[in-house]
């Protein structure tokens, strides 16, 4: 039925394998915005985490409103995920360990709003010595399209066997995908949305969400019968 026994992994770059609240924090700041902090952040309607809470949204609306404005936070945000964001700590040796493993496909996908993602996804990886050149595959995925289909595609593209196939994410919207392109779900509650929000409101198993990075590093590898480091 399927021509090989690989596994298959995709990672979710923002809130999963990095620290993306510290660099939008950074960005914000850079431009006399504030964004909260994370708690709130984590909690917030996805259309309302950029614009901040009840106290910060009255000046960050303004910011952000004239296309100039936007551009130039855009522009800082870029220049921060290139040359200062940082993964969560143990993903740098766990993703240098699974491109290793020729029986492991190794999937990234992001939504980073950035000017050219994948130029940005480029020279932050390698700053952690990692050449994106060396994953399977790479995709950024537009903001009102499904990770599923890009699940599936990455599926398709290395014929591996869904049962064999994990996706890892930040949010709730990340468990649906997995779940839709027939994948087995890793949830990490450090990035976009808390373990509050993801269980309670999403209803998403708490045996399928890891509290920290180190725990969801722990988890892949356990799962992909790779030694633990």
């Amino acid at each position: 039925m399927y021509p090989n026994k690989n596994r298959l992994i995709i990672f979710d770059a923002d809130g999963t394998i990095i620290d993306a609240f510290s660099a939008i924090e950074e960005t914000f700041a850079r431009h006399n915005m504030a964004i909260g902090d994370l708690e709130s952040f984590q909690k917030r309607h996805k259309f309302f985490k950029y614009l901040g809470g009840l106290k910060e949204f009255p000046l960050n609306i303004k910011k952000q409103l004239g296309k100039k404005s936007r551009q130039q936070v855009i522009a800082t945000l870029t220049d921060i995920y290139r040359e200062e964001a940082q993964f969560y700590e143990g993903f740098a040796a766990l993703i240098k360990q699974l491109i290793a493993d020729k029986n492991i496909k190794v999937g990234l996908v992001t939504r980073n709003i950035s000017n050219e993602p994948q130029v940005t996804m480029a020279k932050l990886f390698a700053r952690h010595d990692i050449d994106i050149g060396d994953l399977d595959y790479f995709a950024h995925v537009p903001i009102r399209a499904s990770k599923a289909d890009f699940f599936k595609a990455a599926s398709a593209q290395f014929a591996v066997n869904p049962a064999l196939s994990f996706a890892c994410g930040d949010e709730h919207k990340d468990y649906a995908s997995a779940l839709a392109a027939g994948m087995h779900p890793f949830i990490a509650s450090y990035g976009f949305e808390d373990y509050q929000r993801l269980t309670k409101k999403f209803e998403i198993p708490s045996a399928l969400i890891s509290q920290s990075p180190l725990d969801l590093c722990a988890r892949v590898r356990h799962a992909l019968d790779v030694p633990q480091k």
